[in-house]
């Protein structure tokens, strides 16, 4: 009997732990997520399961999930602004909060009828490995899906289903690893640093992006213990997913080829590059 309660017990907390799972597009935004600045510049469709956040030149805006997660394969679809978007930034990320920071980025730097995929990872306060990549797809016709898979052996970034990046764990040759856990966030700003020295052409404002699916699959780092995110029950720590498989491997070697616009492992010779390409 006490054999079965344990067993009961285990399984219900890993229920819990990755509640309102990604795949469940129905899950309305209440649910998981919460306004952090702007709240008269959001709106809300579908049963609240579309969200659309705006920026103009009084204000951006940006929401986050309610609580803190550690591992997981976190994704959210995004329709990003039209129309002439230079200097704008959207973003879909993980950041701690608070702590030392670790971040894993996705931020899409606007311009004159294209994007620039822009992304970084932060690790004890420093950043400094951005990414750049060209879309292969227009972003704005319609949604696409970004994810973020972290675990305790790799984190890779996906582009509907295309993995783009892969950052691995290379702690044992002392480069340092996200660890914290992290708020989810998505958001809207202006950004002169993306912007070339061009200014914004706030003709074009608003600025809107939406997003969908406000499902979570990670650990919630407030119910869940640091032992119990390393769990193998939880699908994301699989050894599936400790590295890509020969069709991801395929994929990712042909966007890189093909859309990788700046890697910071050119410029400079950082450890872990070669065990990350």
């Amino acid at each position: 009997m006490a054999y079965g309660l344990l067993v009961f017990f285990v399984f219900l907390t890993l229920v819990v732990i990755h509640a309102n799972a990604a795949a469940e597009d129905d899950i309305p935004f209440e649910e998981n997520y919460m306004v952090e600045y702007g709240s008269d510049h959001i709106q809300y469709f579908k049963n609240n399961t579309e969200v659309q956040i705006s920026l103009d030149q009084s204000t951006g805006s940006g929401f986050g999930s309610k609580i803190n997660y550690g591992f997981g394969l976190f994704q959210m679809k995004i329709k990003l602004p039209d129309k002439d978007t230079i200097g704008i930034i959207t973003t879909f990320y993980l950041i701690s909060n608070p702590g030392v920071h670790d971040e894993i980025d996705f931020e899409f730097l606007g311009g004159n009828g294209f994007y620039t995929l822009h992304t970084n990872v932060f690790t004890n306060g420093q950043g400094g490995r951005e990414q750049q990549f060209s879309l292969w797809f227009d972003p704005t016709a319609d949604f696409h899906t970004y994810k973020i898979l972290w675990n305790e052996r790799q984190i890779v970034l996906f582009v509907d289903e295309t993995p783009i990046r892969v950052f691995k764990n290379n702690t044992n040759i002392g480069v340092d690893y996200p660890s914290q856990p992290m708020q989810v966030q998505g958001t809207i700003w202006k950004g002169d640093w993306a912007a070339n020295g061009k200014p914004v052409n706030w003709s074009s404002a608003p600025f809107k992006a939406n997003y969908q699916g406000f499902g979570i699959d990670g650990c919630q780092t407030q119910i869940a213990n640091a032992q119990e995110c390393h769990s193998p029950d939880l699908f994301w720590n699989g050894e599936q997913f400790w590295e890509l498989d020969p069709n991801q491997r395929k994929a990712y070697e042909n966007v890189r080829n093909k859309y990788l616009k700046y890697d910071y492992c050119s410029d400079n010779a950082h450890p872990e590059c070669r065990s990350n390409q």
